[in-house]
């Protein structure tokens, strides 16, 4: 289950922070580390001395332009966030997210991104909307600010004792119909679905009242499998080839 998980971390500007990271995961048994557009060198002597033995991570981690890159074959991404947003958002506390963590790497295809922002102002809206779910530490709300290492070291504590609760050998497996759908899939099927909702004059780009994000909400909610994602594209082909019909068939009368 731990081979699975993914620390994504955007927009470090500290390279001590990204060796502490590398730190706290290596303590509870993650590896995969990777960075999304980077403010700062990832392995410096700092780094690597704030890594105290886990400074191989740092060597092997992948560094990614964009978000949507770095979470593209993942099947969950789970932002950490300390903020309420404008529109609520499936939230979870770490011991939530990883009671769900055995459940979900039942899957063959299972990759969970842990997603973490910026060090001055955490993860954008746009790039909370690109997560399933947000994570939350209820830390105290009279001093709530955790530094970068801190917050993962909590969330990657957690998810090392559901993986130590769930080891037995021999776990049964769900039946499943088939993997989840990556997230690479998702965007794919939300651009287009907002191309058809437009076509459609449901949806105008022009005034969009988060309708497109509210549906990413749904979406992201329903976890849906890749088959199921499959019949959804299908119908928005459908859709799309039903209302390009009465052109075709007003020119064939003339």
């Amino acid at each position: 289950m731990l081979e699975r998980l993914r620390v994504v971390l955007i927009g470090t500007s500290h390279p001590g922070n990204i060796g502490a990271v590398a730190r706290a995961m290596h303590n509870m048994g993650l590896s995969e580390l990777a960075l999304v557009a980077p403010r700062c060198e990832a392995i410096t002597q700092e780094s690597i001395s704030r890594a105290s033995g886990a400074d191989h991570l740092l060597h092997q981690a992948t560094i990614f332009p964009t978000l949507e890159d770095a979470v593209a074959d993942c099947t969950l991404a789970v932002g950490a966030s300390a903020r309420t947003r404008t529109l609520p958002w499936p939230m979870v506390s770490p011991r939530e997210l990883a009671a769900r963590l055995p459940s979900e790497c039942q899957h063959d295809n299972a990759r969970v991104a842990l997603v973490f922002g910026r060090e001055d102002s955490g993860l954008t809206n746009a790039e909370l909307q690109r997560c399933h779910a947000h994570v939350h530490i209820p830390t105290n709300a009279d001093f709530s600010s955790l530094n970068l290492a801190a917050a993962v070291q909590v969330i990657a504590y957690e998810c090392r004792l559901a993986w130590l609760e769930h080891t037995p050998p021999n776990m049964p497996r769900e039946e499943l119909d088939s993997d989840l759908a990556s997230h690479e899939d998702l965007e794919r099927y939300f651009a287009h679905l907002e191309q058809t909702l437009t076509a459609i004059e449901f949806h105008d780009p022009a005034k969009p009242r988060q309708l497109m994000a509210r549906l990413r909400r749904l979406y992201l909610r329903a976890r849906p499998e890749q088959m199921e994602l499959n019949i959804l594209r299908g119908i928005l082909s459908a859709t799309e080839k039903k209302i390009a019909q009465p052109e075709k068939t007003s020119l064939g009368k003339k």
